[in-house]
């Protein structure tokens, strides 16, 4: 019996959240040779950023630039105003917001984490509970995930901020924005957070490599009382350099500033009311064609309530082993990568088998959107994975907006 021809041929489809998909612009921005890292081009390049990072992130006040991916940046937020024995409050909806906890006990802090699971968004009635039953104020910071890339719910952060400011609690708004910052909305100083991280290769479109950390007047004040700070990690001099080499804590990140540079202008050039809007209507699309396929199939969102979703990644749920025969398929098949289900069963449990994520994030449009739709679709038919009809045609009239 012949074996079916590959047809994965062209270019590959990266369809996870994260690290998302290059521009072709970004790519050709990194393809020249390495600068004089003491003077020149990219001493004035790197200037530029600064605001226009600002811009994206909704703030008027403070940035750093790490060389990291966005674990560094959670290690340097938490560094610069935690102490070891000091204590945090952590709202949990997935693995990243546990994964932030656990630095904080990593750098010697004490995490108090409310654990949500993996399906519901923040009790924020729960988190104001924690809050006042701290009357000593102890909690420093509390540290909340805008969307938990596992899980893909995406959470009230100005509701969050209003407990905080009903409650009379001092503790820093600290914001997990890695998945989110590029892709939903974002309103730094205007929602109240003092410290935001994220990274580089997902709504910013640029390789991983890159963390920031934006922080507030507030935060910094705390950073300035703080015994000591790791000079690695220190925002003080990156936000605030008196030499160039003080933007990276050494050697700078030469070519993901030239790619960073060039993503920033895109975002820029589209507007991040655009950019928000676009991603909406993708991530629509993508939703009404799992409620297609689930309507008569195992296919299920992981997070019910629209109104808590993230318009960057879709978690998704169909039952072992139909999760990995699907991404399997569909990379072998067709050169689309589909996330893994990440965080949603324990190592080594066979139900991590039932599980996987779309990423829709960053340099994505419809015709994208609607081809990786229709390769999922090719491989349900082609497992003979039960699943309902009309998937197709439901996503395209979200892209029609019909």
């Amino acid at each position: 019996m012949t074996s079916k021809p590959s047809l994965r041929q062209g270019r590959p489809y990266l369809a996870i959240p994260g690290p998302s998909v290059m521009p072709d612009r970004v790519l050709q921005a990194m393809h020249r040779p390495a600068p004089n890292i003491y003077a020149g081009e990219i001493v004035d390049m790197t200037a530029s950023l600064v605001p226009d990072l600002k811009r994206v992130a909704r703030t008027d006040h403070h940035v750093a630039i790490y060389i990291s991916n966005g674990h560094g940046a959670w290690e340097a937020a938490v560094s610069n105003v935690v102490a070891p024995g000091e204590k945090v409050l952590v709202p949990a909806t997935g693995r990243f917001g546990l994964g932030w906890s656990e630095m904080v006990t990593g750098i010697g802090g004490v995490p108090e984490v409310i654990d949500f699971g993996k399906r519901t968004p923040w009790d924020l009635d729960r988190v104001a509970e924690a809050l006042r039953a701290d009357e000593g104020h102890e909690i420093k910071a509390v540290l909340a995930v805008h969307v938990d890339t596992s899980s893909s719910i995406r959470n009230d952060v100005p509701g969050l901020r209003r407990v905080l400011d009903e409650t009379g609690h001092p503790a820093l708004l600290m914001v997990d924005c890695i998945a989110s910052l590029g892709c939903d909305r974002f309103e730094m100083d205007a929602w109240g957070a003092d410290v935001m991280v994220t990274g580089s290769q997902k709504g910013l479109m640029t390789p991983p490599g890159l963390g920031f950390v934006f922080f507030n007047d507030k935060a910094d004040a705390v950073r300035k009382a703080m015994p000591r700070v790791s000079r690695y990690w220190d925002w003080s001099p990156r936000a605030a350099p008196e030499f160039y080499y003080e933007y990276f804590g050494g050697t700078a990140a030469t070519h993901h500033i030239f790619a960073l540079r060039e993503a920033l202008t895109m975002i820029h050039e589209e507007g991040i009311e655009n950019i928000w809007a676009r991603h909406a209507t993708l991530a629509r699309a993508v939703w009404a064609a799992v409620e297609a396929w689930g309507a008569d199939g195992p296919m299920e969102l992981n997070m019910a309530d629209p109104a808590y979703r993230s318009h960057a990644v879709t978690a998704l749920r169909i039952g072992a082993p139909h999760g990995t025969a699907l991404r399997d398929w569909v990379d072998e098949r067709l050169g689309l990568t589909l996330g893994i289900g990440l965080g949603m069963a324990p190592p080594g449990d066979p139900a991590w088998h039932g599980f996987f994520r779309i990423g829709h994030m960053g340099h994505v449009n419809g015709h994208m959107i609607l081809g990786l739709l229709g390769g999922i679709d090719a491989g349900l038919k082609a497992l003979d994975i039960p699943h309902g009809g009309g998937a197709l045609e439901a996503a395209t009239q979200v892209i029609a907006g019909v």
